[in-house]
């Protein structure tokens, strides 16, 4: 990589960490954070204020230890102590003060991500891209990245922006210092004699520039190394939480061999990476320990010359070395923090990928735009359904569903049955549709899956979800589970469980019909949702559906293959191939 290209890398970066920075600086809350901010900075300039004293004492007390001055020994002792005393009141509420904006920042990014992550069903969204482009598209572990590199990213933005504030201020601070005390280096050369003025401060330049770039070429494989483990750490994770997920399907199957065999895989990975990573920083650690340790005597060595000549006295000794130091520290930010560059870089670019990941979805509205009709119906003008890969799936045109209707949709399986339901539900991005919608139906439907998702908590809250339980009395509630033939749960609404694990397979399908029972919509879709059922509980729980939507001049639109759910509809859409090849489906409908 050329310098150009290394400077435009530099931009690049530095324009991603502003466009994850500058919104919280601007949001509600930014004159608290801004306040924060400040005094974070006066703090760090209040300490490297107290270091520039405390270098300044250094002197006073060394010489009167070696002019065996008793009287201003003492009297900088007590100097000491309130020197000492302000520099720590400084470092707590400098500490105390960052991790607040720390914890502030991270809470408002958490909170923000996660308004996007469920607005506009984004969520779901990503998941669909994802697969489509492959495992290894973005935004991988969308949790991970909420939940921790949030955490890790403004921690770090932070830390390491104070940290180089502190290190440019201290260099500010002592270069001048250090100019003074270090005097002149001359030398003779083929004849002429030179003179170099702030001697030490150019070896303290020269020391860290040697140490900035050896450092850099040593440690920046720690940058993809750290982005790749915590992929692998993610991945690892979400596998495990899906064996806890589905371990009665895995149990029955006897998978437990396959599913260790997966984990053993995944946690390999992370092994791999991890001592990749460890070794890198071995190397690392080598040079930046070694550079540090040497830096300790380094002043000692360049200044010897002049103390044992008489020219400085020990007190000048000591804080030449002190003032050598915190510049050398200053010029050495680089090296010390290359890890944690490292990690944040890694880190930023996680969230920069999930920000693009949102600005590349395609707005629902525009894509399933839908108008209120003046009709109390549901009429579909147009619908083109698509595959991921962008294959024609579906086309529909002029079907509709008035009060009372009951509809049957019937098509091989894999055929795209499920995907009609997810284009007029408005949630499937590769799709295109004209719908006139009756006014409320957005508040009156509700879709019926064959596999329901049930909150962890009370078996009132799984029940209502996604309302608020104290919407329904119990005596509603308790109604509704008998009517799904679910009457040992009745008196079991406050009880705390996983329901989704909990209860069966044909519990849960009953427990969302329960939840239909309970709220009563008028416009009813139901894809697979008693295929879990013996055929008479089916028949029982599809007659309450009917006649459901009957009490409420609804309609129930169904999709199933046991031939018995039939006999509740009057009218079947039926897959049938499109004879024109614009795609591989159309729908027609015809009376049962």
């Amino acid at each position: 990589m050329t310098l150009s290209e290394k400077f435009q890398s530099l931009r690049v970066f530095a324009r991603k960490v502003g466009r994850l920075t500058v919104p919280y600086f601007q949001s509600e809350e930014k004159w608290k954070a801004r306040l924060l901010l400040a005094a974070i900075v006066a703090l760090n300039l209040g300490s490297v204020y107290m270091l520039v004293l405390l270098n300044e004492w250094n002197r006073v007390f060394y010489d009167a230890l070696q002019n065996k001055d008793e009287v201003v020994f003492w009297r900088e002792l007590g100097r000491f102590t309130y020197l000492a005393f302000g520099f720590i009141i400084i470092a707590v509420y400098r500490f105390y003060l960052t991790q607040l904006l720390e914890m502030r920042w991270r809470a408002w990014m958490t909170s923000h991500y996660l308004d996007r992550w469920l607005s506009n069903k984004a969520f779901y969204q990503l998941e669909l891209t994802r697969f489509a482009k492959g495992e290894d598209a973005p935004p991988d572990n969308p949790d991970q990245r909420i939940a921790e590199d949030m955490n890790m990213f403004t921690s770090y933005t932070v830390s390491l922006t104070m940290g180089l504030l502190n290190a440019v201020v201290t260099l500010v601070s002592f270069v001048g210092i250090l100019w003074v005390l270090s005097g002149s280096f001359a030398f003779s050369f083929n004849g002429s004699d030179y003179t170099i003025p702030g001697f030490m401060v150019w070896m303290a330049v020269l020391y860290c520039a040697l140490g900035s770039v050896i450092t850099h070429y040593i440690g920046r494989p720690q940058i993809a190394l750290n982005f790749k483990q915590q992929r692998y750490e993610a991945d690892f994770r979400h596998h495990l939480v899906r064996v806890r997920e589905y371990s009665e399907s895995i149990a029955l199957d006897k998978s437990e061999p396959v599913e260790r065999q997966q984990l053993g895989l995944r946690f390999a990975d992370v092994l791999a990476n991890y001592f990749k990573l460890i070794n890198a920083q071995k190397r690392l650690t080598w040079f930046t320990v070694g550079f540090g340790q040497a830096a300790v005597v380094f002043p000692f060595v360049v200044a010897a010359p002049r103390f044992f000549s008489g020219a400085i006295q020990l007190g000048e000794l000591i804080q030449i070395s002190s003032a050598f130091g915190r510049v050398q520290d200053s010029l050495s930010w680089f090296v010390d923090n290359y890890s944690s560059l490292a990690a944040w870089r890694a880190t930023t670019d996680r969230i920069t990928s999930f920000e693009e990941s949102f600005q590349a979805l395609q707005a629902p509205e525009a894509a399933t735009a839908a108008q209120t009709n003046t009709q109390d119906a549901l009429a579909i003008d147009d619908l083109q359904l698509a595959l991921p890969g962008g294959v024609a799936l579906l086309a529909v045109h002029g079907l509709q569903v008035s009060p009372g209707d009951t509809v049957l949709v019937k098509g091989p399986s894999g055929s795209g049955k499920s995907t009609l339901f997810r284009g007029l539900a408005g949630i499937w991005p590769w799709a295109e549709r004209s719908l006139r919608t009756p006014a409320g139906f957005a508040d009156k439907v509700m879709f019926l899956p064959q596999r329901p998702y049930f909150p962890q908590g009370s078996l009132r809250d799984a029940l209502a979800y996604p309302e608020p339980a104290d919407r329904y009395s119990d005596a509603d509630l308790q109604q509704a589970l008998r009517q799904a033939l679910l009457p040992a749960l009745a008196e079991r609404l406050d009880e705390l469980d996983t329901w989704g694990q909990k209860l069966s397979g044909g519990e849960q399908q009953r427990l969302a019909i329960a939840r239909a029972l309970l709220k009563k919509p008028r416009w009813l879709f139901v894809d697979e949702a008693t295929s879990a059922l013996d055929e008479a509980a089916e028949a029982t729980l599809y007659a309450r559906l009917q006649e459901l939507v009957k009490e409420s001049n609804g309609a129930l639109v169904s999709i199933a293959h046991r031939p018995g759910v039939a006999a509740f509809h009057e009218t079947q859409w039926t897959f049938t191939p499109d004879a024109t090849g614009a795609a591989r489906y159309k729908l027609l409908a015809a009376p049962t």
